[in-house]
């Protein structure tokens, strides 16, 4: 039987498997104590911990995925109290030199454990963030889904029948999408193979729009709930938001800073100087799919907004290039979201303010020339498509004086 050591600090690892989990444990000198398996249940998650207790006071817990096959073993330690980071999978060198088992494994994430402590903090998974996730990635694969039948789709027409590559040669993809989908195959019986092919393609692609679209629909209200802050800055709509709150997690008191979470998103920049020349490169690393999310905003934002509209030409004037405008622009970006993603920032109404100028009998059009801008972006304020503050605020302000006195 095994010995039962004295109280002690104590770190543990955990090597997930998809329906074993492999623990191991070690003291504060590094020396090994023991490592055993369990099944990923609700009960082996109970007799791991129950395991690693044996041992002292444990004081942190090393584990490998716990976005993936850890995910559940994280939250059950988390609910416990336990403290958890994440373990990131050793490169291939050492790999090769040091074997690879599942104790192995272990006993190398409970190392990292022990002298590791600035390892990343694991996302809970357990909030308005998860939903999001499943959500999004969902969405994702329908529109790869949709985009490679939309091409497939193309890629037949082009070796089809003659009849048929004429009759859709000109017509926007909207339209070839709705025609095939459509499509009456009696009067071409001997091609009807081929017919019912680019049929079935054209209603696949029909099919998975409209779940994208139903999809969007979910995302919006839930993105707006979780983060209204987020959903109100300028150029961020519910798919940036999405994936933007997907990388900070539910528990977003896990980013340590806002140079961290820039670099998280691969917007920090990169010394790239070499003799007289004195520069920075754009970060190829971090999550790209978050530095899409960025590069999206920021795009957005040189189109739009006045105040990235004017850094930008103040930044042409220093002699910058557009990429190393883009990088500029992601970099604060970041720094923003940052701040609305771990703080409580308050939201401007302007659900009011439709209502107030329609009591007052105040036309939009009057509104747009007293204000010397479009009817649209009034409207837009109004039904908080676009925010504008100083705007709002002067607007609101102009209402007032308008309404007469009591």
């Amino acid at each position: 039987m095994t010995n039962i050591v004295e109280a002690c600090e104590i770190y543990a690892g955990v090597d997930t498997h998809a329906d074993t989990h492999h623990a191991a444990v070690i003291d504060q000198n590094g020396k090994h104590l023991a490592d055993a398996q369990f099944p990923t249940t609700p009960a082996g998650y109970a007799a791991l911990t129950a395991f690693i207790l044996i041992y002292g006071n444990l004081v942190r817990v090393g584990i490998e995925g716990t976005g993936s096959y850890g995910a559940g073993l994280a939250r059950h330690l988390t609910a416990l109290g336990h403290q958890i980071i994440e373990v990131i999978r050793p490169n291939r060198q050492l790999r090769r030199m040091n074997g690879k088992s599942d104790p192995v494994d272990a006993y190398a994430a409970a190392k990292t454990a022990l002298t590791e402590t600035k390892q990343p903090t694991p996302k809970s998974g357990d909030g308005n963030v998860e939903q999001i996730r499943y959500l999004f990635t969902t969405r994702r694969s329908a529109i790869k889904a949709r985009t490679a039948a939309q091409v497939q789709l193309k890629s037949l027409l082009v070796t089809a029948p003659t009849l048929l590559r004429e009759r859709f040669r000109d017509v926007t993809d909207a339209a070839l999408i709705t025609g095939l989908a459509d499509f009456d195959i009696r009067p071409y019986p001997e091609h009807q193979g081929i017919v019912i092919a680019l049929r079935a393609l054209a209603r696949r692609h029909r099919y998975l729009t409209a779940e994208i679209h139903a999809l969007d629909q979910e995302l919006e209200p839930l993105t707006e709930y979780t983060n209204p802050a987020l959903r109100a800055a300028s150029g961020v709509g519910p798919v940036t938001a999405a994936q933007l709150l997907i990388t900070a997690g539910d528990n977003s008191d896990r980013l340590r800073s806002e140079a961290a979470f820039a670099a998280l998103c691969g917007a920090s920049p990169i010394p790239a100087s070499s003799g007289k020349t004195n520069r920075h490169r754009l970060n190829r690393g971090g999550d790209r799919h978050a530095n899409s999310a960025l590069h999206r905003i920021a795009l957005v934002r040189m189109s739009n907004e006045p105040r990235t509209k004017a850094y930008v030409a103040k930044k042409r004037a220093e002699g910058k290039s557009s990429k190393e405008i883009i990088r500029c622009l992601k970099r604060a970006i970041a720094r923003e979201v940052f701040t609305l993603l771990t703080k409580d920032v308050d939201v401007p109404r302007v659900d009011d303010l439709r209502p107030f100028r329609q009591a007052l009998g105040i036309t939009l059009q009057q509104v747009a020339a007293h204000f010397n801008v479009w009817i649209t972006k009034i409207s837009r304020i109004e039904r908080g498509l676009t925010r504008d503050d100083d705007l709002a605020q002067a607007y609101r302000e102009w209402l007032e004086t308008s309404a007469p006195s009591s």
